[in-house]
């Protein structure tokens, strides 16, 4: 079939197998162009297919060599109708790490279930045995509470009072003010249990009550801080409170794993295209600016390169692990630069529909998101005939 990008709102309904196996082959160069990191063998991604999830998987086999076991929801391809964008990311991945001579085998479910933990920790025993990093990269909206069948959906909102400031239509270009409401009832509440670190918790300890996890293992949650233009809406919202909850989840986990000589982290990273952020009024609008200071500067960074420099220098280099005063890595390091966010914040205050394409990046930001659904990518023909049908091998 001919596939192209179909748009409902801020989500691509379609994904195209090919664009998204050379956005993997274009991470796999980056990272093998970079040499060699002194890190784990055996890693367990939990939410593995995209974005941050997506390059700790590549950056672990084909960084560090390492045999890799990934878990996450993605739709299957049916005739006529494409995979969701992550499937084709880990049949893309596979088929590399096939080519390279590197154990790699997924899971397809939902990770906060029990029923996928007893299939991940029955896989890694038969398999590799134990595992010695454990990345958790979950990006869902919505959980089913394995214990009590509950289902919470997490919110967006901040607390207290109405916030109203600038976003973009990312579509055409559109600058304008928007409100959002306040959260209400148990929205705090829904939200942590949903994006907080419970089921970080859940995982550890089912890994390590199974004698899974190998001496001195480390695990890594992804959070985000970001700048005072967002915090309204991100750090001090709804979300922040889980974000609060995820890293004080880290202290608990390294507390269990010290007779391992394991250890937590949380490592904060940059602001980037996804599809959730796609979503979040006022956030469009920053990363557009972001994205023009920070490629002037010559500091830009994706995913890829992001979680590579995490794993050489900071969880790999051979040296402590740096962290700030809460015990966070902070990878987001040159997003916070006073320099960085000063200009941000001054384009801010100038920024409009008609003056947005010479002070951001909105091009940039229009080029990414369609990158994660494989559209838009240098030297693939969107005008042949693509078979949709990839399969994944590793699932059956």
């Amino acid at each position: 079939m001919i596939i192209q990008p179909r748009m409902r709102g801020f989500i691509c309904t379609t994904a195209h197998p090919v664009g998204a196996a050379e956005n993997v082959k274009q991470q796999i160069n980056y990272v093998t162009s970079k040499g060699k990191i002194d890190g784990p063998k055996r890693v367990l991604v939990i939410g593995a297919s995209t974005g941050f999830g997506l390059a700790s998987r590549i950056t672990s086999a084909f960084g560090s060599d390492a045999s890799t076991i990934g878990v996450f929801f993605e739709k299957p391809p049916m005739e006529g109708k494409t995979a969701s964008a992550g499937w084709y990311n880990t049949a893309a991945f596979e088929q590399e790490a096939a080519k390279a001579g590197l154990y790699a085998k997924s899971i397809n479910g939902d990770a906060f279930s029990d029923e996928i933990k007893k299939q991940t920790l029955a896989l890694i025993k038969e398999d590799l045995g134990q595992i010695d990093l454990v990345i958790y990269s979950l990006a869902s909206p919505v959980r089913t509470h394995p214990k009590t069948g509950i289902t919470h959906r997490s919110v967006l909102k901040p607390i207290g009072e109405k916030f109203t400031n600038n976003t973009v239509d990312f579509h055409n270009g559109n600058v304008s003010e928007v409100s959002i409401e306040p959260c209400s009832g148990d929205d705090i509440e829904n939200t942590i249990i949903v994006m907080g670190g419970e089921d970080w918790q859940m995982w550890m300890d089912a890994l390590k009550n199974e004698n899974l996890l190998s001496e001195g293992a480390i695990t890594v949650a992804y959070s985000y801080i970001g700048s005072s233009l967002t915090e309204a809406v991100y750090r001090n919202g709804t979300i922040g409170k889980a974000k609060d909850d995820l890293e004080a989840t880290a202290f608990s986990i390294s507390n269990s794993l010290a007779e391992l000589n394991g250890k937590a982290y949380v490592s904060v990273n940059k602001a980037l295209v996804t599809q959730a952020s796609s979503a979040i009024p006022v956030i469009p609008l920053y990363i557009s600016l972001l994205y023009k200071t920070m490629k002037t500067k010559g500091i830009h960074e994706g995913c890829i390169e992001q979680i590579q420099r995490l794993f050489q220098d900071r969880l790999f280099s051979g040296k402590e692990v740096p962290v700030d005063e809460k015990g966070r890595i902070r990878i987001d390091d040159w997003e916070m630069r006073e320099d960085v966010q000063q200009e941000v914040e001054a384009l801010w205050h100038q920024v409009t529909t008609e003056n947005l394409s010479e002070l951001g990046d909105l091009e940039g930001y229009r080029k990414e998101f369609y990158h994660l659904f494989g559209f838009d990518v240098a030297g693939v023909d969107y005008t042949k005939d693509t078979d949709e049908m990839v399969q994944i091998e590793s699932i059956k």
